[in-house]
């Protein structure tokens, strides 16, 4: 069986091609796929077939998809280039007949109303006219979203934000790539898993842990948002995705990133990685 990661130098495609090795997929089966394949050398050294793949030059897709049983099509990371770069993937993988294809997109994309899900939604709209058996993964938050910035926020002793009390079903991306992988050697197409944390929080709970945790105050500040969105700009964010970062915020608010459906431990066959957790590893 030949299986193909795309985006396989992110951070999430190399947690995959960890857990795909880990399962047993044998190293010569796996084709792992991105713009910079020197960033794979180390898993090129354990067998696995590293190739170019570029959402932009359909070329590259074709090569990689040409008899591949699976594919693990992650998506791509570029505001504004998605849907034309999906649309690559998608035709490519259609030419190709690959045998199932697994698609790594947002929580309630077919329901929210966050700005972000709009490529997402059009991507799997896509994939369903391909007429492939298809799996659509639809991720939640990672709890990294938030980790990641545990620095600042207790050197500023605040944690911004625009989610107001919403709760947010986030998980790390080693549950979510671990789930990826299981559906994608299980499934047979049709399947749609809305996976989320077991235990949702709010950003004000989020401040208490981290406040508990590392012994130094921390609270939330709530803000409008507009005025989150101005903020982060303020501190580089390009002012178009600083306003998709805020709406995913106002989303988060809404309970729209609040997914109370399992799926995401059913894959893992244990409960996902929680918040203390994940801030303990943090510190």
């Amino acid at each position: 069986m030949t299986i193909v990661v795309t985006a396989a130098t992110g951070l999430l495609g190399r947690l995959v091609l960890t857990e795909l090795l880990k399962k047993g997929v044998p190293a010569g089966d796996i084709v792992a796929g991105g713009r910079s394949v020197e960033k794979l050398s180390d898993f090129a050294e354990q067998g696995v077939r590293v190739q170019v793949i570029d959402y932009d030059k359909p070329e590259t897709l074709t090569a990689a998809f040409t008899g591949a049983d699976r594919v693990l099509f992650i998506s791509g990371s570029e505001a504004g280039r998605r849907i034309p770069q999906h649309n690559n993937v998608v035709n490519a993988a259609k030419a190709a007949q690959v045998g199932l294809i697994a698609y790594t997109g947002i929580a309630g994309a077919d329901s929210t109303t966050m700005k972000l899900a709009s490529d997402h939604l059009a991507t799997e709209a896509a994939l369903k006219a391909s007429g492939l058996p298809v799996v659509l993964l639809r991720h939640g938050w990672y709890l990294e979203n938030y980790t990641d910035q545990i620095a600042g926020a207790l050197e500023r002793g605040v944690v911004a934000g625009a989610a107001g009390s919403g709760r947010v079903s986030a998980a790390t991306r080693a549950d979510f790539a671990a789930a990826d992988v299981e559906a994608l050697l299980s499934s047979k197409g049709g399947e749609v898993f809305e996976m989320g944390g077991d235990e949702a929080f709010t950003l004000t709970e989020f401040a208490a842990e981290l406040s508990k945790q590392s012994g130094k105050e921390v609270r939330y500040q709530n803000l409008p948002t507009d005025k989150y969105a101005e903020m982060l700009a303020g501190v580089g964010v390009p002012g178009p995705f600083a306003e998709v970062l805020a709406d995913c915020d106002r989303g988060i608010r809404d309970g729209e990133l609040h997914v109370g459906t399992g799926d995401l431990s059913n894959l893992l066959g244990r409960p996902t990685t929680s918040l203390a957790e994940a801030i303990q590893a943090a510190l």
